[in-house]
């Protein structure tokens, strides 16, 4: 596959009235999966909403459920395990568990209503292989926080 070509991948449509994911406009990255039920995703909740869609990915790709950016910022809904991983030997239907941030009003949704991008990847496989130690780097063992933060961006520069 070169830079030019499309990637076919086999795709079963488990309702017929449902579309099947499509990018909104060139160059998008994320195909939109849309709900083929009406859900109700009350405050601070979160429920598993099926797209009616099940794919075949080829070996060495993976598909991730990215969360619609302006369901976040609109509504705050966001997706649990964001992005949710499709792997390759999945068969079975592509469902995406939302989560309402909001505390106070709850996220309606139709069906038919776009709630999530599909965005497909080459992934590698790797071959974990056990070693004594490490081979140093600039960032050693510093964990979380550990390249500055909250703090650091609110402390005055001269």
């Amino acid at each position: 596959m070169t830079a030019d070509t499309t990637l076919e991948v086999l795709l079963l449509r488990l309702d017929d009235a449902v579309p099947v994911p499509a990018y909104a406009h060139p160059g998008d990255a994320g195909a939109d999966l849309v709900t083929r039920v009406d859900v109700v995703v009350p405050p601070q909740g979160r429920v598993t909403v099926p797209t009616g869609v099940a794919i075949a990915l080829p070996d060495g790709f993976a598909a991730f459920v990215h969360p619609r950016s302006g369901l976040a910022s609109k509504h705050g809904l966001t997706i649990v395990n964001a992005p949710g991983t499709v792997d390759a030997g999945y068969r079975g239907e592509i469902s995406v568990t939302l989560l309402n941030t909001d505390v106070e009003t709850p996220v309606v949704l139709a069906r038919g209503d776009r709630i999530a991008q599909l965005v497909i990847q080459r992934v590698e496989r790797a071959r974990f292989v056990e070693a004594e130690r490490l081979p140093g780097s600039h960032r050693g063992e510093g964990g979380f926080g550990s390249s500055g933060g909250w703090a650091d961006a609110q402390a005055p520069r001269s």
